[in-house]
């Protein structure tokens, strides 16, 4: 098997933490005017330079599993994702040591209270979001109006979960709790929308087996994510979902009477992006219905719209997972790839939800977008 080139990204990110936490090495204790404290400047760059080898066997780690006869450790997952999380939050420290560096006016009495700080703060912002955040499961509900909505679907509930995830940072325990909060909600129809393992396919049994467990009037429906498309397992999904009462509609549609009133059901598989996405969706659409569909990938909205689908539900952004609130804007990495990162979107009488859905990929960990349950409530205008 020749160089695993899809890793190739991963390892590129590591190199550039292996290099980053170097410099820190030799940075901050000079900038941080700790040389009169000769354990404290030894001890700094033992902290740093210990971070630049775990990068260094994180880069090491990710290159072997891209073969197959390599074993997943969740032991090991954890100190990779704990150490793309500790870059992510070391980087805002990386920019102020180097300008503190390039400060000559700045007040050599508060350094030590600064080095305390920029040392400690990186891990406080890592503990809280892996910690806490990760597993602040929360109902989020959303009314979503529809001029000229059928009269027996004004009210319909609707349970979306989203980007499970099952794996090393999410145990089978929190989604049963993720399960039980949902049932509680008492929806008439429960969706799950792609991503329900990371990478690989050793625990997709075991996510349907527990969402098997949702309790809905009309089902339990879903489409394929990125992952499934990864592990190639979207075919076993279907089947194995079927088996358990889940129904994975790829590239298909279902019709579900409300009292008198229908609402078309469809979903689709993963969308790729900068490919024309939603092609032949069209002819699933069922004139006189209201037309749901079920997307992982957001960035269809324009062109459902477009085709007549009154609600798109998606998932796939986590919210951004890691999310940084400025002046009422939110900077995450979800921002470079989509307009549609979290929450409800129009595009004239046409409506989609984006919802950050349960698990985390890459870094066990979240900040300033929790973990959601979304409760979708239509309603007639």
């Amino acid at each position: 098997m020749g160089f695993p080139w899809q890793r190739l990204l991963d390892v590129a990110f590591f190199a550039a933490a292996v290099w980053l936490q170097w410099r820190l090495a030799e940075w901050l204790p000079a900038a941080l005017a700790v040389r009169d404290s000769e354990r404290v400047r030894r001890r700094l760059v033992q902290l740093w330079r210990v971070s630049a080898l775990w990068m260094g066997l994180s880069a090491a780690y990710v290159v072997l599993l891209a073969f197959p006869w390599m074993p997943k450790w969740q032991w090991a997952d954890w100190a990779r994702g704990l150490a793309m999380l500790w870059v992510l939050v070391t980087g805002g420290l990386f920019a102020a040591v180097w300008l503190v560096r390039r400060s000559p006016a700045f007040d050599p009495s508060r350094r030590r209270l600064l080095a305390a700080g920029a040392t400690a703060a990186p891990a406080l912002f890592a503990g809280f979001g892996a910690l806490l955040e990760r597993n602040r499961f929360g109902v989020v509900e959303q009314r979503i109006a529809f001029p000229g909505l059928p009269r027996d679907l004004d009210g319909l509930r609707i349970v979306q979960l989203t980007d499970i995830h099952l794996g090393p940072f999410l145990e089978e325990t929190e989604l049963r709790r993720v399960v039980a909060m949902a049932n509680e909600l008492r929806p008439h129809l429960a969706v799950v929308t792609g991503d329900l393992i990371t990478g690989r396919a050793g625990r997709l049994s075991d996510c349907l087996r527990i969402l098997a467990g949702l309790e809905a009037d009309a089902g339990v429906y879903g489409c394929l994510g990125n992952h499934e498309m990864v592990a190639r397992c979207e075919a076993r999904a279907k089947r194995e979902g079927a088996a358990l009462g889940i129904e994975f509609l790829r590239q298909e549609a279902r019709r579900i009477r409300f009292g008198g009133s229908s609402l078309n059901l469809a979903g689709v598989d993963y969308q790729r992006m900068w490919r024309p996405y939603l092609v032949g969706a069209e002819t699933l659409l069922a004139p006189g219905a209201f037309n749901l569909l079920l997307s992982h990938n957001p960035d269809v909205f324009p062109v459902a719209a477009g085709q007549g689908w009154h609600l798109t539900l998606a998932g796939h952004t986590h919210g951004g997972q890691l999310t940084l609130g400025i002046l009422q804007q939110y900077i995450n990495v979800a921002r470079l790839f989509t307009d549609y990162v979290y929450g409800l979107y129009r595009r004239g009488p046409a409506a989609i939800y984006v919802s950050r859905g349960i698990g985390t990929v890459a870094v066990p960990a979240r900040l300033g977008a929790p973990p959601e349950i979304a409760l979708i409530q239509l309603c007639a205008t």
